[in-house]
């Protein structure tokens, strides 16, 4: 089972030199490649300086984390691809606990690790923290992180599990599943793209995991803080691209709708937290959902209606409402 590290890199210089090294040295047995979007910086020279067993892939504009990630990929032929942030710290024998999962299950298809805060190395990391999941109306959340609540790592979650979604920031999948799954959607550009690409590797039977053996340190928000209002449009526009492509036939207008009035309230919200581009943002976001419905109509052809298993209610309620801060409180 050969296995791909595949890191995307633009004006990264910076977290090459920092984060590279401990991949090198800890991915012994992996090819690692640098998937570059268009960089203005040294980043190249300072790869093929150091490093010249690591091969460059380069796309000649900045396709963002989606069509980056989708274009570089069709030169990989390992049999396992590792989409990792640019900014993740990995640890001693990351890489063999996803190996070994795959090897005795053939049903999993992708994997992530457990995923800790780089600069509070005792708590778990926003984008991923111990395995993702999503509710009835496709608000994200994880194990060990549910919505601004994260919690410390005390081994609550050291048991592998099934999961709705890997993140993104260290995505192990097998190439095979990614392309029949079609592989990210370019149309994403950034922010929950690997959520979608999971709901389809589910459609097509495949398991997703979580490998808590394996240990990363994230520092989160190198291209974008969680903080802007940019980050706010992806996310809310995407999670509508999502539910759109992947909802049974049953399912969708009446999720997509309660949705949309869902995005209001939090809309409202931030008006009265006097955040009003991140309102503008979902506006925008909602104006653009709209303009793509007939592109994501034929997207839905290209997959098999069928029920994926999602929290029965909406995290909107149980966290702000219920006071529900904990994953293992649901």
């Amino acid at each position: 089972m050969t296995v791909a590290v595949v890191i995307l890199n633009w004006n990264g210089v910076e977290l090459l030199q920092k984060f590279l090294p401990a991949v090198v040295e800890f991915s012994p047995k992996a090819h690692i490649y640098v998937a570059d979007n268009n960089s203005t910086d040294n980043s190249k020279a300072y790869v093929t300086q150091h490093y010249p067993e690591i091969t460059w892939i380069q796309n000649h504009e900045n396709l963002g984390y989606a069509g980056g990630y989708q274009k570089a990929l069709k030169q990989v032929k390992e049999d396992i691809y590792i989409l990792l942030n640019s900014d993740v710290e990995v640890t001693e024998n990351w890489i063999e606990p996803h190996l070994t999962a795959f090897k005795e299950n053939s049903e999993i298809v992708a994997t992530q690790p457990k995923i800790k805060d780089y600069n509070n190395r005792e708590y778990f990391e926003y984008a991923g923290a111990a395995g993702g999941f999503i509710d009835k109306y496709g608000f994200p959340y994880c194990r060990g992180r549910i919505f601004e609540t994260i919690e410390k790592d005390t081994e609550q979650y050291n048991i592998a599990i099934p999961i709705f979604w890997a993140s993104g920031a260290c995505l192990v999948v097998r190439r095979d599943a990614y392309w029949d799954a079609g592989g990210l959607d370019e149309d994403y550009f950034a922010h929950q793209e690997e959520i979608d690409l999971c709901w389809r590797l589910q459609l097509n039977d495949g398991k997703i995991y979580s490998i808590p053996e394996s240990v990363v340190y994230h520092v989160g928000g190198a291209t974008l803080h969680k903080s802007s209002p940019q980050k706010t449009y992806y996310n809310f526009r995407n999670s509508l691209y999502t539910l759109y492509k992947n909802l049974s036939k049953k399912e969708l207008f009446p999720i997509v709708f309660a949705r949309l009035c869902l995005d209001g309230l939090a809309g409202i919200r931030f008006i009265f937290q006097l955040k009003l581009m991140h309102c503008f943002a979902i506006i925008r976001a909602h104006y653009a959902f709209f303009a793509e419905i007939s592109n994501l109509k034929k997207k839905r052809k290209l997959i098999v209606q069928t029920p994926i298993k999602r929290l029965d209610s909406t995290i909107v309620k149980l966290y702000f409402i219920k006071g529900i801060k904990r994953y293992d409180q649901l």
